[in-house]
């Protein structure tokens, strides 16, 4: 008895990691990235399809007359879709570009190193003997003589908005990141200036218009650039859509020139202000470094150096990773977006159902006779089901294309997010939407979904019919 418990035991534990393995198959990205399920679908789909072209002897265009002339009911079906469509296409392409915008940020030959036991930055704290001495390793890359090192330090500051648009926040938390050298840091991140623009000097300060007062130099993301002039009314009102090199804002009552603009589009540096290490540490309280990011020879040797700094490196404990895989891990956002977009999605998509089915089942209704006639002309019961399930799916069709064209207008914008590896960190972003062929797909299968199983009950209901019944 006691074994058979013991089975029964291990067969119930089995079961849920079972479901978990087959889960995570049908949702892991195979061709061109996309999901299996997602492809499954779609292959569901256009079996489906063929097999009731194939099978239904009643010509298409029968349904599409019937689609036309009912356009009434057909257009707020068709509505009903593109509704569920638009905003599911709105929705994953926020995640798609909070992904794209993570994933680009890192590269396979820099290594970052924080403290022990961080997993973000903005927690980290390394010792200035420790961040030497780090910065020395065997492995790190060469640019003449100097190594491809850059020593940082992250934080988030509060910049109030004194001309803010009327209902918009008046402060902002803005992400700087205090450098070293930040034409090493240029190098090391891939980040390079707009043509006017140049790195900020050694001193990082320059005299500003007023004799004894100088101004801090910095470097701005071009999206956070683009935020702080539509942030600004004076700025919006003499037309103004970006700040440019040369121009100024105010931070922590002191004036701040912008010695260039960051080429970063479509990295997380969009979002940042890089300045002079020793006077922002001074300046915000923070005068430790954050993090040490060096550049390997190449991906294999960065996996190697990672290695050595997290497990056997023995002068201080480091959490060390290969930059692409920290990125990654800042997605722990993108996955409760990405729960809560499918929850909302297949509220939606219920009442999608439901509009189909009332659609058809008024469609049946209307044409009891059509019916009848079409069963005395010889066609059988399958023929009709066939023929109701296709004017199921070509109306979700329309609407689901419809609904992605709707929702790809969205490509391109600028919204505000943040990326968070779930420990309590973050970093508020600039990002832009992507509606990429990944998200066209889910939709076209999504439409196929919902038109089906809204179809299916009312065309089985027609198959019910008897002939002499419905031309009584």
């Amino acid at each position: 008895m006691s074994h058979m418990l013991l089975l029964a035991a291990d067969e119930a534990e089995a079961k849920p990691s079972l479901i978990l393995e087959v889960l995570s198959w049908l949702l892991s990205p195979s061709l061109l990235g996309i999901g299996r399920l997602t492809w499954l679908t779609l292959g569901f789909g256009l079996l489906m399809t063929v097999l009731l072209l194939v099978s239904s002897k009643v010509p298409l265009s029968y349904n599409l007359n019937n689609l036309r002339v009912r356009w009434k009911n057909t257009g707020m079906t068709a509505l009903a879709f593109t509704l569920v469509l638009s905003v599911m296409t709105l929705m994953l392409a926020f995640v798609a570009g909070m992904t794209k915008l993570t994933e680009s940020s890192g590269h396979p030959e820099n290594v970052i190193v924080l403290s022990a036991g961080t997993t973000d930055e903005g927690f980290s704290t390394l010792g200035f003997s420790d961040v030497g001495d780090i910065a020395n390793q065997q492995g790190v890359k060469l640019e003449g003589t100097q190594r491809l090192a850059s020593q940082e330090t992250y934080m988030v500051v509060n910049q109030p908005l004194a001309n803010a648009p009327e209902g918009r926040p008046k402060r902002r938390f803005l992400q700087m990141r205090g450098i070293d050298d930040p034409q090493i840091a240029g190098i090391v991140h891939h980040v390079k200036l707009d043509a006017a623009g140049a790195w900020f000097s050694t001193a990082g300060v320059r005299e500003g218009a007023v004799a004894g007062q100088s101004m801090i130099e910095c470097v701005v993301g071009e999206g956070l650039a683009k935020q702080m002039a539509s942030d600004d009314t004076k700025l919006k009102a003499a037309g103004k859509t970006t700040l440019k090199t040369g121009d100024t804002f105010e931070l922590n009552e002191r004036t701040w020139v912008i010695a260039g603009v960051m080429q970063s589009s479509g990295s997380l540096f969009d979002s940042e202000v890089w300045a002079k290490r020793s006077l922002v540490g001074n300046m915000f309280g923070k005068n430790t470094y954050t993090t040490v990011v060096l550049t390997a020879n190449s991906p294999e040797d960065a996996k190697v150096l990672a290695k050595y700094l997290k497990d056997d490196y023995t002068k201080a404990r480091l959490s060390a990773s290969v930059e692409t895989d920290y990125y990654s891990g800042l997605q722990a956002t993108n996955k409760q977006f990405l729960y809560a977009i499918w929850f909302v999605t297949i509220i939606l998509a219920v009442g999608g159902v439901f509009g189909v089915m009332n659609t058809m089942f008024a469609a049946i209704s209307a044409r009891r006779k059509d019916i009848g006639v079409l069963r005395l002309m010889g066609f059988k019961r399958r023929h009709v089901v066939a023929s109701f399930m296709l004017e199921s799916i070509v109306l979700g069709m329309i609407g689901g294309v419809l609904g992605c064209l709707v929702g790809s207008l969205c490509d391109g914008w600028s919204a505000n997010s943040s990326v968070s590896s779930g420990g309590g960190g973050g970093k508020t972003i600039v990002l832009k939407l992507v509606v990429d062929l990944n998200i066209w797909l889910i939709g076209i299968a999504l439409s196929f979904v919902m038109a089906f199983i809204g179809g299916l009950l009312p065309a089985l209901n027609a198959m019910r019919l008897k002939t002499l019944d419905v031309l009584r």
